[in-house]
């Protein structure tokens, strides 16, 4: 973790509530509408230039987390600061990865990562200029003009990557963005991920499913409880370079990592899995 500093992000006592429909398998039945508390009482600090990895169980509300800190949507209580300040809505200052690619069909490679900065007024030969700076970025140089059906999911999710880099926002959010992936292909993207975040010094915030892919990729890792979601412990990752010629992943200390994460999961997706049951069955 890095040293000890003013927070560029902050989680202060937030709660998230939702008004769900329908809930179980006799929808209709009973109240049209029910609460649901998806977070409750997260107290979460990222310090700048980390990269911080959330992992929980099925339904924890980590993409409701990552929502959140986007500005996609608003807490019920507590609040959320960027650099001091409040956030209320989304802003360019946050670059967000979905796991699905969400690329425009009929845009190249660089007209997509273009399409963003043309909204936000970018003259056309400083567009043209950044998407091939972030494309030779992300190693698509020589792509550029390919059009999304004609590149790889893995070359998809670069492209996704560069866009959102484009922008040169000081947080990059991540949700789930190499889940539909081949192993292969996410294991090299998780390289290049960590390759770019170190040479662009961009504050990460990573939510994913994978204990392999958290104590890889993480500076840190935030361990959620079950629904309602809550941070049951932070554990700092002190691997060394995962850049360097030896692969991490079959290490000691990895496995260490590895165990140590699941034994504090194991409990929640179990809790997880009983929610999920009794609610099926109401």
């Amino acid at each position: 973790m890095p040293e000890r500093t003013t927070p560029k992000i902050v989680f202060d006592r937030v709660r998230k509530d939702f008004t769900v429909k329908g809930r179980g398998k006799r929808a209709g039945v009973g109240p049209p509408a029910a609460g649901l508390t998806a977070l409750d009482g997260i107290d979460l600090e990222v310090a700048p230039g980390e990269f911080l990895v959330v992992v929980g169980p099925s339904g924890c509300g980590k993409s409701t987390l990552l929502d959140l800190l986007g500005g996609l949507t608003r807490p019920t209580r507590g609040r959320i600061l960027l650099d001091g300040v409040p956030v209320t809505g989304p802003g360019l200052d946050r670059g967000i990865v979905f796991q699905q690619y969400a690329l425009l069909p009929w845009r190249t490679a660089r007209g997509n990562v273009e399409f963003g900065l043309e909204a936000t007024g970018v003259p056309r030969r400083e567009r043209a200029e950044r998407a091939r700076e972030y494309l030779d970025l992300v190693g698509l140089s020589g792509f550029e003009d390919r059009h999304p059906h004609e590149l790889s999911g893995g070359m998809r999710q670069r492209v996704a990557i560069a866009r959102s880099l484009a922008y040169d926002p000081e947080v990059l959010l991540m949700d789930e963005p190499f889940a539909a992936l081949d192993a292969q292909t996410r294991e090299s993207l998780q390289d290049e991920l960590l390759r770019i975040w170190q040479r662009t010094k961009k504050t990460v915030v990573f939510i994913t499913h994978g204990i392999e892919e958290a104590v890889y990729l993480g500076q840190r890792v935030a361990v959620m409880t079950s629904r309602p979601g809550r941070i049951k412990q932070v554990v700092p990752i002190s691997l060394g370079s995962r850049t360097s010629a030896d692969d991490l992943r079959f290490s000691p200390g990895f496995a260490r990592y590895r165990h140590e994460i699941w034994s504090l999961l194991h409990d929640e997706v179990a809790r997880a899995q009983q929610l999920e049951r009794d609610e099926v069955a109401v």
